[in-house]
């Protein structure tokens, strides 16, 4: 089939590469405008667009997917189908409209469980154990077609959601190419995905990366592995004064890697120490925080403006004494 495909980020230029190794043609390609960052204000190519580039294909990057000059350059391009991942945008009914067999959206969950932004770190976040990816044909609701096909994976007890999406976009990257052959050959019947089961996964925002030290450690653990690497979970230092009066330090963020749990076990039997929410205990290489229930055992760390390191190597830059509190 002629396609034109759609997306922006890493995983769907993971996707672009399986479709460019299929039988089918991509004619074109559909990517968000470029992004502006840095100092000098640079305008950054996503990856999709480098990756199109790259291998000669035209790319249409509307900044409106309602843009008429859009509608009609998409049309131009005469597409069969248009498979579509992680674009970022809503696609009016104009569009999706355009090719004969409509899109195909490939989603990073077991639809209906996660419609929305941010399907794996809501995943990982809620301590699911089982998700995968899922192809269904483009509607104007969100993530609510009939679904085509499914792939189903167990989410690691150690996994964070960066590791998570790097398997998952190599199983969904298969699984649009079996799709597509599928609808090509007439074989494929969408099935409506059911109304049971509908829950939503919004985009994680910065705030929802704070570490909430009064939470029990599982659900600490799961918000952690949830935002690595993006957003990025965080929290403050507090330090106290020797009265106990709260000294004021600034507004300073830790970044945090992955923490580790202590066994329930060792708080039972002495083993572990008993923490308030967010007291920090230096035992030699390693950095404990109290949580609601058991302490954990931190990482690395990420003060601001410096590098990654260990958080015992933090401790010790900082100075860390008795009655250190992370905020």
């Amino acid at each position: 089939m002629r396609i034109v495909f759609a997306g922006t980020p890493a995983v769907a230029a993971t996707a672009l590469e399986a479709l460019l190794a299929s039988d089918h043609e991509v004619v074109g390609v559909v990517s968000r405008p470029d992004a502006v960052a840095g100092r000098g204000r640079r305008a950054l190519q996503s990856p999709v667009v480098v990756r199109a580039l790259a291998a000669g294909l035209p790319v249409l990057q509307p900044a409106r997917a309602s843009d008429p000059d859009f509608v009609a350059g998409l049309a131009a391009l005469r597409p069969d189908c248009c498979p579509v991942v992680a674009y970022g945008a809503l696609l009016p009914r104009p569009v999706l409209d355009v090719p004969r067999l409509g899109w195909v959206n490939l989603h990073f969950s077991l639809l209906p469980a996660w419609r929305g932004a941010a399907p794996v770190q809501r995943a990982v976040m809620a301590g699911d154990d089982v998700t995968g990816t899922t192809t269904f044909l483009l509607e104007e609701g969100m993530d609510t077609g009939p679904v085509l096909g499914t792939t189903t994976t167990t989410i690691g007890a150690r996994e964070t959601s960066g590791e998570l999406l790097g398997r998952l976009a190599a199983d969904g990257a298969r699984l649009l190419v079996a799709t597509l052959d599928g609808l090509e050959s007439g074989a494929l019947v969408p099935v409506p995905q059911p109304a049971d089961g509908v829950s939503l996964a919004p985009k994680v925002t910065v705030e929802d990366a704070r570490v909430r030290w009064d939470e029990p450690a599982f659900a600490v653990d799961r918000r952690v592995r949830g935002v690595t690497p993006a957003p990025g979970a965080w929290t403050t230092v507090q330090r106290t004064a020797a009265d106990g009066a709260a000294a004021v330090l600034g507004v300073e963020r830790l970044k945090l890697g992955p923490v580790e749990p202590l066994a329930p076990v060792a708080l039972a039997t002495g083993a572990a120490p008993r923490l308030a929410p967010g007291e920090v205990l230096v035992q030699g290489q390693e950095v404990l925080v109290g949580t609601a229930t058991v302490p954990v055992r931190l990482g690395d760390v990420q003060p601001a403006g410096k590098r990654a390191m260990p958080a015992a190597a933090w401790a010790r830059g900082a100075r860390l004494g008795d009655g250190e509190v992370l905020a």
